[in-house]
Protein backbone atom coordinates (compact mmCIF):
# COMPACT_ATOMS: atom_id res chain seq x y z
CA UNK A 1 0.00 0.00 0.00
CA UNK A 2 1.13 3.83 -0.75
CA UNK A 3 -0.10 6.81 1.17
CA UNK A 4 -0.20 10.77 -0.55
CA UNK A 5 -0.24 14.08 1.20
CA UNK A 6 -2.45 16.71 -0.58
CA UNK A 7 -1.93 20.99 -0.37
CA UNK A 8 -4.41 22.53 -2.97
CA UNK A 9 -7.77 22.95 -1.88
CA UNK A 10 -10.46 20.06 -2.91
CA UNK A 11 -13.48 19.40 -4.75
CA UNK A 12 -16.84 18.88 -2.45
CA UNK A 13 -16.30 15.19 -1.17
CA UNK A 14 -19.28 12.87 -0.16
CA UNK A 15 -20.26 13.09 4.11
CA UNK A 16 -19.85 9.55 5.89
CA UNK A 17 -23.13 7.96 6.27
CA UNK A 18 -24.50 6.38 9.82
CA UNK A 19 -23.37 3.50 9.02
CA UNK A 20 -20.04 4.11 7.91
CA UNK A 21 -19.12 5.05 11.56
CA UNK A 22 -19.57 1.50 13.03
CA UNK A 23 -16.62 -0.90 14.30
CA UNK A 24 -15.94 -3.44 11.43
CA UNK A 25 -12.38 -5.77 12.33
CA UNK A 26 -9.94 -4.02 9.89
CA UNK A 27 -6.90 -6.21 8.29
CA UNK A 28 -3.85 -6.27 9.78
CA UNK A 29 -2.11 -3.48 9.07
CA UNK A 30 1.31 -2.42 11.43
CA UNK A 31 1.90 -3.84 14.56
CA UNK A 32 4.02 -0.65 15.55
CA UNK A 33 5.36 2.43 15.68
CA UNK A 34 9.07 2.18 15.35
CA UNK A 35 12.06 5.17 15.60
CA UNK A 36 9.53 7.66 16.79
CA UNK A 37 10.50 10.40 19.46
CA UNK A 38 8.90 12.46 22.47
CA UNK A 39 10.77 14.34 24.15
CA UNK A 40 9.84 16.66 27.18
CA UNK A 41 10.87 16.97 30.35
CA UNK A 42 7.26 15.88 32.22
CA UNK A 43 6.42 12.51 29.84
CA UNK A 44 7.67 9.48 30.91
CA UNK A 45 6.29 6.09 30.03
CA UNK A 46 3.40 7.21 27.69
CA UNK A 47 1.98 9.00 30.47
CA UNK A 48 2.42 12.79 32.50
CA UNK A 49 2.96 12.80 35.48
CA UNK A 50 0.85 15.46 37.71
CA UNK A 51 1.31 16.45 41.87
CA UNK A 52 -2.20 17.48 42.30
CA UNK A 53 -4.68 16.97 39.21
CA UNK A 54 -5.28 13.90 36.86
CA UNK A 55 -4.43 13.81 33.29
CA UNK A 56 -7.59 12.81 30.74
CA UNK A 57 -5.84 12.92 27.55
CA UNK A 58 -2.65 14.20 26.19
CA UNK A 59 -3.55 16.72 23.18
CA UNK A 60 -1.85 18.59 20.49
CA UNK A 61 -2.77 20.98 17.78
CA UNK A 62 -2.70 24.36 16.53
CA UNK A 63 -5.91 24.74 18.70
CA UNK A 64 -6.08 21.35 20.75
CA UNK A 65 -5.00 19.56 23.56
CA UNK A 66 -4.37 17.40 26.60
CA UNK A 67 -7.43 16.78 28.93
CA UNK A 68 -6.98 17.15 32.71
CA UNK A 69 -9.59 17.36 35.01
CA UNK A 70 -9.91 17.20 38.97
CA UNK A 71 -10.93 14.30 41.59
CA UNK A 72 -14.64 13.87 41.54
CA UNK A 73 -15.93 15.71 44.62
CA UNK A 74 -18.52 12.91 45.79
CA UNK A 75 -18.40 8.97 45.88
CA UNK A 76 -20.55 8.01 43.42
CA UNK A 77 -23.78 5.65 44.44
CA UNK A 78 -24.00 2.22 44.90
CA UNK A 79 -25.18 -0.67 42.72
CA UNK A 80 -26.75 -4.08 43.65
CA UNK A 81 -24.17 -6.08 41.61
CA UNK A 82 -21.26 -5.97 44.13
CA UNK A 83 -18.56 -8.65 44.98
CA UNK A 84 -15.78 -8.76 47.79
CA UNK A 85 -12.51 -8.98 46.66
CA UNK A 86 -9.59 -11.06 48.26
CA UNK A 87 -8.07 -8.89 50.64
CA UNK A 88 -4.77 -7.27 50.55
CA UNK A 89 -3.09 -6.22 54.28
CA UNK A 90 -5.01 -4.32 56.47
CA UNK A 91 -2.33 -1.53 56.50
CA UNK A 92 -2.31 -1.40 52.60
CA UNK A 93 -5.82 -1.06 52.84
CA UNK A 94 -6.80 1.90 55.67
CA UNK A 95 -3.72 3.76 53.26
CA UNK A 96 -6.02 3.30 50.30
CA UNK A 97 -9.40 4.07 52.60
CA UNK A 98 -7.69 7.46 53.42
CA UNK A 99 -7.11 8.41 49.88
CA UNK A 100 -10.09 7.43 48.87
CA UNK A 101 -11.95 9.63 52.03
CA UNK A 102 -9.72 12.41 50.74
CA UNK A 103 -10.54 11.94 47.17
CA UNK A 104 -14.32 12.22 48.06
CA UNK A 105 -14.18 15.23 50.54
CA UNK A 106 -16.42 18.50 49.89
CA UNK A 107 -14.19 21.07 48.68
CA UNK A 108 -15.13 25.14 48.73
CA UNK A 109 -14.56 27.02 45.79
CA UNK A 110 -13.03 30.13 46.35
CA UNK A 111 -11.37 33.25 44.20
CA UNK A 112 -8.19 33.04 45.89
CA UNK A 113 -8.57 28.61 45.63
CA UNK A 114 -8.97 29.45 42.09
CA UNK A 115 -6.23 31.35 41.43
CA UNK A 116 -4.01 29.67 43.76
CA UNK A 117 -4.95 25.91 41.76
CA UNK A 118 -4.25 27.59 38.47
CA UNK A 119 -0.89 28.91 39.63
CA UNK A 120 -0.16 24.98 41.16
CA UNK A 121 -0.43 24.06 37.83
CA UNK A 122 1.70 26.13 35.47
CA UNK A 123 4.28 24.94 39.14
CA UNK A 124 4.09 21.29 38.29
CA UNK A 125 3.19 21.62 34.65
CA UNK A 126 4.60 23.77 32.43
CA UNK A 127 7.56 23.22 30.54
CA UNK A 128 9.30 26.01 28.98
CA UNK A 129 10.37 25.87 25.42
CA UNK A 130 13.10 28.07 25.17
CA UNK A 131 11.80 31.57 25.91
CA UNK A 132 13.72 31.84 29.31
CA UNK A 133 10.25 34.13 31.19
CA UNK A 134 9.67 31.28 33.89
CA UNK A 135 11.62 29.70 36.56
CA UNK A 136 10.24 28.44 39.45
CA UNK A 137 11.87 31.29 41.93
CA UNK A 138 9.98 33.75 39.99
CA UNK A 139 6.90 32.07 39.39
CA UNK A 140 6.86 31.24 43.34
CA UNK A 141 7.59 35.20 43.53
CA UNK A 142 4.36 35.39 41.38
CA UNK A 143 2.32 33.65 43.94
CA UNK A 144 2.98 35.73 46.85
CA UNK A 145 2.23 39.05 45.28
CA UNK A 146 -0.56 37.55 43.89
CA UNK A 147 -1.90 35.97 47.16
CA UNK A 148 -1.44 39.48 48.88
CA UNK A 149 -4.49 41.04 46.35
CA UNK A 150 -7.85 40.85 47.21
CA UNK A 151 -10.03 38.76 45.07
CA UNK A 152 -13.62 40.22 45.76
CA UNK A 153 -15.02 38.72 42.56
CA UNK A 154 -15.37 35.32 40.53
CA UNK A 155 -14.21 38.00 37.49
CA UNK A 156 -11.50 39.27 38.85
CA UNK A 157 -9.76 35.93 39.74
CA UNK A 158 -10.32 34.79 35.54
CA UNK A 159 -8.17 38.28 35.21
CA UNK A 160 -5.79 37.54 37.50
CA UNK A 161 -5.67 33.82 35.62
CA UNK A 162 -5.60 35.39 32.31
CA UNK A 163 -2.46 38.09 33.74
CA UNK A 164 -0.39 35.22 35.02
CA UNK A 165 -0.83 33.42 31.96
CA UNK A 166 0.33 35.49 29.28
CA UNK A 167 3.20 36.74 31.87
CA UNK A 168 4.47 33.07 30.96
CA UNK A 169 5.77 34.29 27.25
CA UNK A 170 3.69 31.49 25.90
CA UNK A 171 1.22 31.81 23.17
CA UNK A 172 -0.38 28.46 23.44
CA UNK A 173 -0.67 28.74 27.36
CA UNK A 174 -4.17 30.27 28.45
CA UNK A 175 -7.36 30.73 30.22
CA UNK A 176 -10.56 28.96 29.51
CA UNK A 177 -14.15 30.06 30.28
CA UNK A 178 -16.28 27.37 31.52
CA UNK A 179 -18.28 27.32 28.24
CA UNK A 180 -14.58 27.06 26.22
CA UNK A 181 -13.54 24.22 28.57
CA UNK A 182 -16.77 22.35 28.30
CA UNK A 183 -16.19 21.96 24.42
CA UNK A 184 -13.27 20.20 25.07
CA UNK A 185 -15.46 16.93 25.73
CA UNK A 186 -15.29 16.05 21.73
CA UNK A 187 -11.80 14.38 22.82
CA UNK A 188 -12.92 12.61 25.45
CA UNK A 189 -11.39 9.02 23.85
CA UNK A 190 -13.82 6.82 26.14
CA UNK A 191 -17.23 8.21 25.30
CA UNK A 192 -18.41 7.73 28.89
CA UNK A 193 -15.90 10.83 30.29
CA UNK A 194 -12.58 8.50 32.05
CA UNK A 195 -9.41 8.05 31.58
CA UNK A 196 -7.51 5.51 32.05
CA UNK A 197 -3.61 4.81 33.39
CA UNK A 198 -1.43 1.51 33.14
CA UNK A 199 0.07 1.58 35.90
CA UNK A 200 2.97 -1.39 36.47
CA UNK A 201 2.42 -4.09 39.20
CA UNK A 202 5.31 -5.60 41.62
CA UNK A 203 4.96 -9.38 39.68
CA UNK A 204 5.11 -7.21 36.13
CA UNK A 205 1.78 -6.98 35.39
CA UNK A 206 -0.15 -4.07 34.09
CA UNK A 207 -3.64 -3.22 35.24
CA UNK A 208 -5.57 -0.34 34.50
CA UNK A 209 -6.92 2.47 36.78
CA UNK A 210 -9.37 5.31 36.04
CA UNK A 211 -6.81 8.34 36.40
CA UNK A 212 -8.98 11.26 35.59
CA UNK A 213 -13.08 11.72 35.81
CA UNK A 214 -15.13 14.36 33.76
CA UNK A 215 -17.51 15.77 36.75
CA UNK A 216 -21.03 14.82 36.31
CA UNK A 217 -20.20 12.91 33.27
CA UNK A 218 -21.38 9.38 32.21
CA UNK A 219 -19.01 7.11 33.96
CA UNK A 220 -19.14 9.57 37.06
CA UNK A 221 -22.82 10.20 37.31
CA UNK A 222 -23.34 6.20 36.96
CA UNK A 223 -20.77 4.89 39.73
CA UNK A 224 -17.05 5.02 38.67
CA UNK A 225 -14.90 6.27 40.98
CA UNK A 226 -11.17 8.23 40.56
CA UNK A 227 -8.47 5.42 41.41
CA UNK A 228 -10.85 2.34 40.50
CA UNK A 229 -9.21 -0.49 38.45
CA UNK A 230 -11.09 -1.78 35.04
CA UNK A 231 -11.34 -5.31 35.03
CA UNK A 232 -13.73 -5.76 32.48
CA UNK A 233 -15.54 -3.94 29.78
CA UNK A 234 -19.02 -5.78 28.91
CA UNK A 235 -17.79 -9.15 30.07
CA UNK A 236 -14.96 -9.10 28.03
CA UNK A 237 -11.68 -9.29 30.36
CA UNK A 238 -9.14 -6.52 29.84
CA UNK A 239 -6.38 -8.14 31.51
CA UNK A 240 -3.59 -7.78 28.58
CA UNK A 241 -5.04 -4.94 26.81
CA UNK A 242 -3.05 -1.11 26.95
CA UNK A 243 -5.07 1.80 28.25
CA UNK A 244 -6.20 2.64 23.99
CA UNK A 245 -7.31 -0.64 23.57
CA UNK A 246 -9.93 -0.41 26.35
CA UNK A 247 -11.14 3.21 25.77
CA UNK A 248 -12.14 1.99 22.64
CA UNK A 249 -14.11 -0.89 23.72
CA UNK A 250 -15.86 1.53 25.77
CA UNK A 251 -16.82 3.89 22.89
CA UNK A 252 -20.10 2.93 20.89
CA UNK A 253 -22.86 4.77 19.32
CA UNK A 254 -24.35 7.71 21.21
CA UNK A 255 -26.84 7.12 23.97
CA UNK A 256 -26.29 3.18 24.36
CA UNK A 257 -24.91 1.08 27.48
CA UNK A 258 -21.74 -0.12 28.38
CA UNK A 259 -21.19 -2.28 31.31
CA UNK A 260 -17.66 -1.76 33.05
CA UNK A 261 -16.23 -3.98 35.84
CA UNK A 262 -14.59 -2.20 38.49
CA UNK A 263 -12.49 -2.72 41.61
CA UNK A 264 -13.02 -0.05 43.59
CA UNK A 265 -9.61 0.84 45.11
CA UNK A 266 -6.96 -1.49 46.49
CA UNK A 267 -9.38 -2.95 49.22
CA UNK A 268 -12.86 -2.04 48.06
CA UNK A 269 -15.68 -4.25 46.46
CA UNK A 270 -15.88 -5.42 42.71
CA UNK A 271 -19.23 -3.73 41.28
CA UNK A 272 -20.30 -4.13 37.74
CA UNK A 273 -21.82 -0.32 36.86
CA UNK A 274 -23.87 0.10 33.40
CA UNK A 275 -22.95 3.55 31.98
CA UNK A 276 -24.60 5.53 28.87
CA UNK A 277 -22.28 6.79 26.51
CA UNK A 278 -22.59 10.67 25.35
CA UNK A 279 -20.22 11.05 22.30
CA UNK A 280 -19.90 14.35 21.51
CA UNK A 281 -16.83 13.86 18.81
CA UNK A 282 -18.45 14.02 15.53
CA UNK A 283 -16.67 11.48 12.61
CA UNK A 284 -13.48 13.81 11.70
CA UNK A 285 -13.14 11.21 7.96
CA UNK A 286 -14.10 11.03 4.48
CA UNK A 287 -13.23 8.76 1.90
CA UNK A 288 -13.71 7.42 -1.54
CA UNK A 289 -12.19 5.63 -3.91
CA UNK A 290 -10.09 6.56 -7.05
CA UNK A 291 -8.91 5.27 -10.00
CA UNK A 292 -5.46 6.11 -11.25
CA UNK A 293 -2.44 4.84 -14.25
CA UNK A 294 -5.95 5.22 -16.43
CA UNK A 295 -7.92 2.98 -14.69
CA UNK A 296 -5.72 0.29 -13.99
CA UNK A 297 -5.31 0.71 -10.14
CA UNK A 298 -7.29 2.02 -7.43
CA UNK A 299 -6.10 4.28 -4.44
CA UNK A 300 -7.96 4.84 -1.88
CA UNK A 301 -8.67 8.71 -0.41
CA UNK A 302 -9.28 9.83 2.75
CA UNK A 303 -9.34 12.97 4.60
CA UNK A 304 -8.46 13.72 8.18
CA UNK A 305 -10.10 16.94 9.38
CA UNK A 306 -9.02 16.11 13.19
CA UNK A 307 -7.50 14.04 15.55
CA UNK A 308 -10.72 13.57 17.84
CA UNK A 309 -11.79 10.63 19.84
CA UNK A 310 -13.09 8.52 16.66
CA UNK A 311 -9.90 9.61 14.35
CA UNK A 312 -8.52 5.97 14.58
CA UNK A 313 -11.83 4.16 14.59
CA UNK A 314 -13.24 5.88 11.56
CA UNK A 315 -10.18 5.57 9.81
CA UNK A 316 -9.89 1.95 10.28
CA UNK A 317 -13.53 1.44 9.01
CA UNK A 318 -12.49 3.47 5.66
CA UNK A 319 -9.41 1.74 5.18
CA UNK A 320 -11.23 -1.42 5.41
CA UNK A 321 -14.17 -0.62 3.41
CA UNK A 322 -11.61 0.74 0.32
CA UNK A 323 -9.86 -2.51 0.62
CA UNK A 324 -12.49 -4.27 0.47
CA UNK A 325 -13.29 -2.30 -3.06
CA UNK A 326 -10.30 -3.02 -4.65
CA UNK A 327 -7.69 -0.02 -2.88
CA UNK A 328 -4.42 -1.28 -2.91
CA UNK A 329 -2.69 2.29 -2.11
CA UNK A 330 -3.85 5.25 -0.30
CA UNK A 331 -3.73 8.65 -0.20
CA UNK A 332 -4.40 10.32 3.51
CA UNK A 333 -5.29 14.21 3.24
CA UNK A 334 -4.03 15.77 6.27
CA UNK A 335 -4.61 19.11 4.82
CA UNK A 336 -6.27 21.62 7.20
CA UNK A 337 -6.02 19.35 9.89
CA UNK A 338 -5.08 21.60 12.79
CA UNK A 339 -4.21 18.35 15.48
CA UNK A 340 -5.64 16.55 18.17
CA UNK A 341 -4.99 14.04 20.80
CA UNK A 342 -1.20 13.23 20.52
CA UNK A 343 -2.22 9.91 21.43
CA UNK A 344 -4.70 9.36 17.92
CA UNK A 345 -1.89 10.60 16.03
CA UNK A 346 0.49 7.63 17.54
CA UNK A 347 -2.15 4.96 17.31
CA UNK A 348 -2.51 6.17 13.53
CA UNK A 349 0.54 6.11 12.14
CA UNK A 350 1.04 2.49 13.39
CA UNK A 351 -1.76 2.24 10.88
CA UNK A 352 0.37 2.54 7.64
CA UNK A 353 4.04 2.12 9.12
CA UNK A 354 3.56 -1.37 7.33
CA UNK A 355 3.57 -0.11 3.88
CA UNK A 356 4.45 2.54 1.96
CA UNK A 357 1.54 5.70 1.47
CA UNK A 358 0.78 9.13 0.67
CA UNK A 359 0.38 12.22 2.73
CA UNK A 360 -1.07 15.12 1.34
CA UNK A 361 0.04 18.06 3.37
CA UNK A 362 -0.29 22.06 3.49
CA UNK A 363 0.49 25.12 5.74
CA UNK A 364 -2.49 24.66 8.34
CA UNK A 365 -1.10 20.67 8.57
CA UNK A 366 -0.07 20.81 12.31
CA UNK A 367 0.67 19.13 15.61
CA UNK A 368 -0.81 15.91 15.30
CA UNK A 369 -0.91 15.64 11.74
CA UNK A 370 2.89 16.97 12.13
CA UNK A 371 3.38 13.28 14.23
CA UNK A 372 1.49 11.16 11.12
CA UNK A 373 3.25 13.09 8.66
CA UNK A 374 6.56 12.85 9.72
CA UNK A 375 6.25 9.47 11.24
CA UNK A 376 5.29 8.17 8.03
CA UNK A 377 8.04 9.71 6.06
CA UNK A 378 11.19 9.39 8.21
CA UNK A 379 10.55 5.57 8.08
CA UNK A 380 9.96 5.71 4.25
CA UNK A 381 6.60 4.76 4.60
CA UNK A 382 5.34 7.52 2.91
CA UNK A 383 5.82 10.64 0.62
CA UNK A 384 4.31 14.13 1.26
CA UNK A 385 2.71 16.06 -1.11
CA UNK A 386 2.12 20.10 -1.03
CA UNK A 387 3.07 22.73 1.35
CA UNK A 388 5.44 23.39 4.23
CA UNK A 389 3.37 22.25 7.22
CA UNK A 390 2.47 24.43 9.71
CA UNK A 391 5.48 23.98 12.82
CA UNK A 392 3.95 23.43 15.87
CA UNK A 393 5.95 20.81 18.12
CA UNK A 394 4.19 21.86 20.82
CA UNK A 395 2.11 19.48 23.53
CA UNK A 396 -0.70 21.33 25.64
CA UNK A 397 -2.90 19.86 28.65
CA UNK A 398 -6.57 21.50 29.36
CA UNK A 399 -6.28 21.51 33.16
CA UNK A 400 -10.89 22.01 34.43
CA UNK A 401 -10.20 23.95 37.62
CA UNK A 402 -12.98 23.54 40.52
CA UNK A 403 -15.55 26.24 39.25
CA UNK A 404 -15.51 24.86 35.79
CA UNK A 405 -13.26 26.97 33.87
CA UNK A 406 -9.87 25.47 33.09
CA UNK A 407 -6.32 26.45 32.14
CA UNK A 408 -4.62 25.30 28.71
CA UNK A 409 -0.69 24.54 29.65
CA UNK A 410 2.14 23.57 27.42
CA UNK A 411 3.72 20.00 29.01
CA UNK A 412 5.79 18.58 26.27
CA UNK A 413 7.10 18.54 23.24
CA UNK A 414 8.08 16.43 20.29
CA UNK A 415 10.92 15.52 17.22
CA UNK A 416 10.58 13.34 14.49
CA UNK A 417 12.21 10.22 14.58
CA UNK A 418 15.04 11.70 12.34
CA UNK A 419 15.41 14.02 15.42
CA UNK A 420 14.27 17.38 13.59
CA UNK A 421 12.46 19.68 15.73
CA UNK A 422 9.22 20.53 14.06
CA UNK A 423 8.24 23.44 16.13
CA UNK A 424 8.58 26.88 14.00
CA UNK A 425 10.05 24.86 11.33
CA UNK A 426 7.75 22.57 9.94
CA UNK A 427 8.10 19.77 7.36
CA UNK A 428 8.86 20.08 3.51
CA UNK A 429 7.28 17.88 1.64
CA UNK A 430 9.04 15.49 -1.08
CA UNK A 431 6.52 17.26 -4.19
CA UNK A 432 4.57 20.43 -4.28
CA UNK A 433 2.14 18.43 -6.91
CA UNK A 434 0.78 15.03 -7.02
CA UNK A 435 3.35 13.15 -8.94
CA UNK A 436 2.92 9.56 -10.60
CA UNK A 437 2.75 6.60 -8.43
CA UNK A 438 5.47 5.27 -9.81
CA UNK A 439 7.29 7.89 -8.63
CA UNK A 440 5.74 7.60 -5.50
CA UNK A 441 6.82 4.10 -5.74
CA UNK A 442 10.59 5.23 -6.42
CA UNK A 443 11.29 7.20 -3.90
CA UNK A 444 9.84 5.25 -1.18
CA UNK A 445 12.46 2.60 -2.51
CA UNK A 446 15.18 4.72 -2.38
CA UNK A 447 14.77 6.32 0.89
CA UNK A 448 14.14 2.33 2.37
CA UNK A 449 17.93 1.85 0.39
CA UNK A 450 19.39 4.62 2.35
CA UNK A 451 17.75 4.61 5.59
CA UNK A 452 19.31 0.87 5.62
Amino acid sequence: MSVLALSNSLPTLPQLSPSQSQSETPKPLSPLLSNFTTTTTTIHNNSISWTKKTIITALSGALSFGLVFSPPCSVALESPTIQSPPSPSSEYCREDEQVLKAESGPELVTNAGIVEEAWEIVNDSFLDTGRHRWSPQTWQEKKEYIMNTSIPTRAKAHDIIRRMLASLGDPYTRFLEPEEFSKMARYDMSGVGLNLREVPEDNGGVKLKVLGLLLDGPAHSAGVRQGDEVLAVNGVDVRGKSAFEVSSLLQGPNETFVTVKVKHGNCGPIQSIEVQRQLVARTPVIYRLEQIDNGSASVGYMRLKEFNALARKDLVIAMKRLQDMGASSFILDLRDNLGGLVQAGIEIAKLFLNEGETVLVNNKTASASEIVASSLHDNCRAVLVGERTFGKGLIQSVFELLDGSGVVVTVGKYVTPNHRDINGNGIEPDYRNLPAWSDVTQHLSQCSKLQG
